[in-house]
């Protein structure tokens, strides 16, 4: 029998979380054993007691944590990335009980040189482990296996969206074979059948697998919902409820927390990650690690350089200071060199292609993105990140706040060197309304998806960028 066959003749799914624990421990182990053998040129860790308790703690702590943070969690939609988030974040925690049992045991010999090593060596396996069990998964989803058979209960706008995200990517192991309803909205385009009314439902769950059930029903039809939810409860059907927010906004992204110990559900409109104490220290570490890094090691050779050919290239200052708007919509001085020649018009009017304000040198430094490197030291100063959504002057923010009206929420996050939209070509002169409104959109996404591994990413894709180049640098 085929691995692929196994995965769906045994319901391999349900023993993801004991596998997965236990193959995490071989790899804390082999992390265990090359660390000592990396430090000490030898394996002869099983005579060393001290050494012995600290790799039975490293065991205890990481199972504790898998089991008690529930890391192995398996939801089919999640992206790789956040599974990676989740697990560094519980390496950052097994290190700091490690880090407190050491000294509270007075172990004084351990190798610092040597925990370095673990943890350099675990974090490897991890990440290399996740994302090949992660691919694998979806390989074999797309094949046909480790799938879950939907029904939609409810023909219309919301069971269309939900219909949709489930069937977009087969890696998801989902398979929605069509809709139940009384009244079916016509306005709404379904691509999938109608396999009934209401009435229908506990017969097909008799005659065909149904594994989750998806209730996208207004709450206006709440004993019907009752009902239904009573018949998946007696066939063991899983059902999910998708709530009715347009009664409170047009958004689909409404994000939920809970209030008072979680007993009361409280709606937000967006999620927004960097909201939490954590996440802001986490990105204010990498901005003045990132920043100091780039002012210490590149201003000193480069700064020089680019001083001398913008002073000889066009008389003026060398920096260009403007008041932009940042985060809460609060003015700050805005760093750049100088592209251009001095001119009335740089506080109101954006650079456009073949601008004749532009001199060569800021050419060169503008299809480069070199011209934004002294906001740096706006990062250092804290009114900038590296990764966020770009500053605009002031003019242009009030007058788009009158033209788009989520403008503003792009401002609840500090503004960056690079972000988002740039990276995925949205950078330049907005010539229509419409280029506007989709920076704005990837701005927002990015506010409410915000992870170090983003703004990394973003980084990368920014670096990289400047050695392809980019049509709407000028």
């Amino acid at each position: 029998m085929s691995l692929l066959k196994i995965f769906s003749t045994y319901h391999f799914s349900r023993y993801y979380k004991l596998i997965l624990v236990v193959w995490d421990v071989v790899l804390l182990n082999v992390a265990i054993t090359l660390s000592y053998m990396l430090r000490y040129g030898n394996l002869d860790l099983i005579h060393d007691r001290v050494r012995r308790t600290i790799a039975l703690l490293l065991n205890v702590f990481w199972i504790f944590l898998l089991l008690f943070k529930d890391s192995y969690r398996i939801i089919r939609i999640e992206r790789i990335e956040t599974i990676l988030l989740r697990t560094f974040r519980l390496l950052l925690i097994h290190f700091a009980l490690t880090a407190v049992f050491i000294i509270v045991l007075d172990y004084d010999e351990i190798s610092r040189l040597r925990i370095i090593y673990f943890y350099t060596a675990f974090f490897i396996f991890l990440v290399v482990f996740r994302i090949v069990f992660m691919k694998t998964l979806k390989y074999v989803r797309a094949k046909g296996y480790n799938y879950r058979n939907v029904v939609i209960v409810g023909a219309n706008a919301t069971g269309e969206r939900m219909n949709r995200i489930l069937s977009k990517d087969l890696t998801y192991g989902y398979r929605v074979t069509g809709f139940f309803d009384d009244e079916i909205d016509l306005d709404t385009q379904l691509t999938k059948p109608i396999l009934g009314g209401f009435e229908d439902i506990e017969n097909y769950i008799l005659t065909e697998k149904v594994d989750e059930m998806y209730i996208a029903l207004h709450i206006s039809k709440i004993d019907v919902i009752n009902s239904i939810t009573a018949l998946c409860e007696r066939y063991m059907v899983r059902i999910k409820f998708i709530p009715d927010f347009q009664q409170y906004t047009k958004s689909n992204r409404v994000h939920i927390t809970f209030y008072g110990n979680g007993n009361v559900p409280v709606l937000m409109l967006r999620k927004e990650p960097l909201e939490m104490t954590l996440h802001r220290l986490i990105k204010k570490l990498f901005d003045l690690c990132f920043s100091l890094f780039v002012i210490v090691f590149v201003f000193p050779w480069l700064f020089p350089i680019l001083i001398i050919l913008i002073k000889a290239n066009s008389p003026g200052p060398v920096f260009f200071v403007q008041q932009r708007s940042g985060r809460e919509n609060e003015s700050f001085p805005c760093y750049k060199f100088r592209t251009m020649h001095v001119n009335k018009q740089a506080d109101k009017m954006q650079a456009t292609q073949d601008d004749s304000r532009i001199t060569k040198i800021g050419a060169f430094l503008r299809r480069t993105s070199m011209d934004e490197l002294p906001q740096f030291i706006n990062v250092l100063l804290g009114n900038m990140s590296v990764v966020g959504p770009r500053p605009h002057m002031l003019s242009h923010t009030k007058q788009y706040s009158e033209l788009i009206n989520n403008f503003l929420v792009r401002h609840y996050a500090k503004p960056g060197i690079t972000g988002w939209a740039q990276v995925n070509g949205l950078r330049g002169e907005t010539k229509e309304l419409a280029d506007m409104k989709n920076r704005v959109e990837h701005d927002i996404w990015y506010i409410e998806n915000w992870s170090l591994l983003l703004d990394i990413k973003i980084i990368w894709n920014t670096v990289t960028s400047i050695f392809e180049g980019d049509k709407n640098a000028f």
